[in-house]
């Protein structure tokens, strides 16, 4: 029973994977130039709705809270994939995938540690005054 189990737990990730570089592939292809007019506007409308943390239906609906999640979201994105040029597509995948892969910005870190720090040392001026 724990093979049934892991093996769809393995499907599961191997599909939430996919929705994410497709999702990623969606979102590069709505910015691309070469992407045609009909594909880019409903590229642009599918993945600002799977990105948007506001959802049609609100998750905390039991079932339907959930069935734009599993339906709505990879039914639009399968659309976008069907309507882009095969050239497109496959340039917008590689991108995608180099970001999943894209290691954290060192940039970022240090920016963000940079702030930290100053908010400690205004906390403790604020403190000590």
């Amino acid at each position: 029973m724990t093979h049934f189990f892991e093996a769809i737990r393995s499907t599961v990730a191997k599909w939430a994977g996919l929705m994410k570089r497709d999702t990623l592939t969606v979102w590069i292809a709505a910015r691309d130039p070469m992407t045609p007019l009909r594909a880019k506007v409903l590229a642009a409308a599918v993945a600002a709705y799977a990105l948007s943390p506001i959802d049609l239906i609100p998750d905390f609906i039991p079932v339907l809270g959930w069935l734009d999640d599993l339906l709505i979201v990879p039914l639009g994105i399968w659309l976008v994939l069907k309507l882009l040029p095969p050239d497109v597509l496959v340039r917008c995948r590689a991108k995608a995938e180099a970001l999943t892969l894209r290691p954290m910005s060192r940039a970022g870190l240090v920016a963000v540690l940079l702030t930290w720090c100053l908010v400690a040392t205004a906390v403790v001026l604020w403190v000590l005054a």
